[in-house]
C-alpha cells in the first residue's frame, strides 16, 4: 500500500499483506486471462458494502494472475466529502484486511491460490471509475487500453476532460487531444509532478568533475613519512 492520499497531506506508505495473506485452493491458476477484469470488478461488488461499513471506500479492486499463485489487491481511502482531514492510515487497513478476508472465506469468490492486500491510494493513485478520472481533470496518467485504437495501447498525458454522456476521456497526447471510452481503459494511474511535491532529486550544485586523465595534486613541502626499517 502506497502512503499519501493526495489534497489530504503525507501518509504511509503503508502495505498489508504476509500474516493477513488468504491462501487456499490448487497451487497453479488457470482461469482465463480475458476473465481478470470481470472478476475484479465482481470482487469490488462483493467488498464495497463491507469496506463502506467500516467507514472507507472501496477505490478500486486488482487482480493481478501468475503461475505461483494470484494476488487480490484492495485499495481503500476515507471519503473525502466526510472527512476531508482524515488520510488513510495503517489501522484502517488492517481493519479492512481483517473483516474481509472473513468475508472472502465465506463468500469464496476465488477458487484459486491468492494473496490479498489492503493499499492506500497513493500520490500516483490509479483510476477506477469515470469518477475517478472527473476529479483528476488537468492531472497527467499513463494509461494503457484494453484494445488498441489509433495504433496504440498505451499513452501518458494531461487529463484534458471528461464527456458524462458518452462516457469518454480526453487526453493530452503529443499535443494532441486522444479521446478513449472509459470501458476500454485497462488500467489508469496518476503521473505525480515530483518537482511541485519538493520529491525531484536534486542536480549537484558545485563544479562538474573532470572527466579522464589523472587528478593533479599540488606539491607539498612536507617531508613524506618514512618507513619503519626492518632490524
Amino acid at each position: 500500500m502506497t502512503g499519501v492520499v493526495p489534497d489530504k497531506g503525507p501518509s504511509g506508505p503503508f502495505v498489508v499483506s504476509g500474516p493477513q495473506a488468504v491462501r487456499r485452493g490448487s497451487t497453479s491458476f488457470n482461469e482465463p486471462r480475458q476473465t481478470v477484469s470481470d472478476k475484479a470488478t465482481e470482487i469490488a461488488n462483493l467488498l464495497a458494502p463491507t469496506v463502506q461499513s467500516l467507514g472507507l471506500e472501496l477505490l478500486g479492486v486488482e487482480y493481478l494472475t501468475a503461475p505461483g499463485g494470484a494476488t487480490l489487491r484492495l485499495y481503500i481511502d476515507v471519503p473525502l466529502a466526510e472527512q476531508p482531514e482524515r488520510v488513510v492510515n495503517i489501522d484502517d487497513c488492517e481493519r479492512v484486511s481483517r473483516e474481509v478476508s472473513a468475508q472472502l472465506d465465506v463468500e469464496d469468490p476465488i477458487t484459486a491460490n491468492y494473496t490479498l492486500e489492503v493499499s492506500s491510494p497513493g500520490v500516483d493513485r490509479p483510476l477506477f471509475t469515470f469518477d475517478h478520472f472527473e476529479r483528476a481533470v488537468g492531472e497527467s496518467a499513463k494509461v494503457t487500453l484494453k484494445l488498441p485504437q489509433d495504433g496504440r495501447r498505451r499513452l501518458q498525458g494531461e487529463i484534458l476532460g471528461v464527456d458524462a454522456e458518452q462516457k469518454t476521456v480526453t487526453f493530452k497526447v503529443d499535443n494532441s487531444p486522444f479521446t478513449a471510452d472509459v470501458e476500454n481503459i485497462e488500467k489508469a494511474r496518476i503521473m505525480p509532478d515530483w518537482a511541485a511535491l519538493g520529491l525531484a532529486p536534486t542536480k549537484p550544485t558545485g563544479p562538474a568533475p573532470k572527466q579522464g586523465g589523472k587528478a593533479n595534486k599540488k606539491p607539498s613541502n612536507e617531508p613524506a613519512a618514512k618507513k619503519p626499517r626492518a632490524e
